[in-house]
């Protein structure tokens, strides 16, 4: 089935907006001690990470301050080495990455509405 790509790209809001919301104000000691949230947070990711990978390329090169490459490799690690996930580095995506991320797909969105 057809999506058009511009439906990725608001998939990839609306998931980082729900990563943004499951963390709220919680500490990184308490989010660890919340097996749901993390599960939700994870599930998110992934959305985002398959979404982006969704994005025609013609759009990845106009658009390099999102770091898509990144973003799918992270989706691939949530998915394929579960096991070996480093809740810090997770942490520091949310608090350091999440809002660039959601600015940048934002503007993206309001560039290619012509």
């Amino acid at each position: 089935m057809y999506r058009n790509y511009r439906l990725y790209l608001e998939d990839i809001l609306a998931a980082s907006n729900k990563i943004i919301t499951y963390v709220g104000d919680i500490s990184y000691e308490n989010l660890l001690q919340d097996e749901m949230r993390i599960d939700a947070i994870i599930r998110n990711f992934e959305i985002v990470g398959e979404a982006a990978s969704k994005v025609p390329s013609d759009i990845v090169e106009k658009y390099p301050f999102i770091s898509w490459r990144k973003i799918i490799d992270f989706r691939n690690i949530l998915t394929h080495e579960y096991f070996g996930i480093d809740y810090e580095i997770m942490w520091e995506i949310i608090k350091d990455k999440c809002p660039a991320l959601q600015s940048g797909i934002m503007n993206i969105l309001e560039a290619e509405h012509k």
